[in-house]
């Protein structure tokens, strides 16, 4: 039998044996539907922001693997609550393997392994390194959306909103740089800068009209004279050129009358409610800085 459609195109309508399948192809679809619309029951992290956002979202035995860098001080402030989940290596053939039905990563993150992945058929959702606390939120929202836990998103958003409120301050009129290895700097459009506006800091390379990152020598950090230089916790295991800023004698005068404030870089890596922390460490050195003029 033929029946015409709204723009009076005859289409073929089935019978016979075709007919006799149709609700079984009917109820594969719908279930199918629902399939996707799920929430995923095995998520695995390929980034260490990613990994302790679904930490912090994830329901229990929602989060099959996290990276081994989810597990490394330097680098996580959620060290203790990654001990609870096997780690990954961002290889293709040990994430495929764990049969993940979302993965999460970086967009900096394994791009091999990820292509290979997708390639696999497996989902994998990516996310930018954030630049604001705006940023964060988002993020945050959009892993509670991903893994079916809005409601808790919504809690992890609040207390990150909740001390924000309680630690911003305006401007104290104290400036800063934030220095690392190989004496670079990070300007405006930064996480860092982000952070120190938040505790009451004037970043000198954003002011200088520095976007993102660039070297800046001794010679000029010392002559742009700021109150703070902000370091981070990065080591190395072995002496290593990169690091020789932090030992040259003009450096190590000039930071010795209290100038250095050191921001474990655990806590801004990441954007999470732990980075309430990085203010909160910036903001007591801004204040001492300025009672101390």
């Amino acid at each position: 039998m033929r029946v015409r459609d709204r723009i009076g195109i005859w289409l073929a309508w089935p019978s016979g044996p075709a007919l006799a399948v149709l609700p079984a192809i009917l109820l594969a679809l719908v279930c199918a539907a629902g399939a996707a619309s799920a929430a995923p029951a095995r998520v695995v992290s390929m980034n260490v922001c990613t990994d302790q956002m679904a930490m912090l979202v994830a329901a229990d035995g929602q989060l099959r693997s996290v990276t081994h860098l989810a597990t490394d001080p330097q680098t996580s402030a959620m060290v203790d609550e990654a001990k609870a989940f096997p780690v990954n290596h961002g290889l293709a053939e040990e994430i495929f393997l764990m049969r993940p039905d979302l993965v999460l990563a970086g967009t900096y993150t394994a791009t091999a392994t990820v292509n290979l992945l997708q390639n696999l058929g497996i989902r994998v959702e990516l996310f930018d390194p954030v630049n604001t606390f705006a940023d964060v939120r988002e993020q945050i929202v959009r892993v509670g959306k991903l893994l079916g836990r809005e409601g808790r998103a919504a809690e992890v958003v609040a207390e990150l909103d909740s001390g924000l409120k309680e630690l911003a301050t305006s401007s104290s009129g104290v400036t800063a740089l934030g220095w690392s290895s190989n004496s670079y700097a990070t300007g405006a459009g930064t996480f860092t800068d982000e952070v120190m506006k938040v505790a009451g800091l004037t970043n000198i390379a954003a002011r200088e009209g520095i976007q993102g990152g660039a070297r800046v020598p001794l010679e000029t950090l010392l002559a742009a004279k700021p109150d703070l230089i902000v370091t981070g916790s990065e080591t190395y295991a072995r002496p290593a050129i990169a690091q020789d800023n932090f030992i040259h004698p003009a450096f190590r005068a000039y930071v010795a009358g209290g100038k250095e404030v050191s921001v474990p870089d655990k806590y801004w890596v990441c954007g999470a409610p732990f980075t309430l922390e990085a203010v909160r460490i910036l903001r007591t050195a801004a204040e001492a800085t300025g009672a101390a003029r």
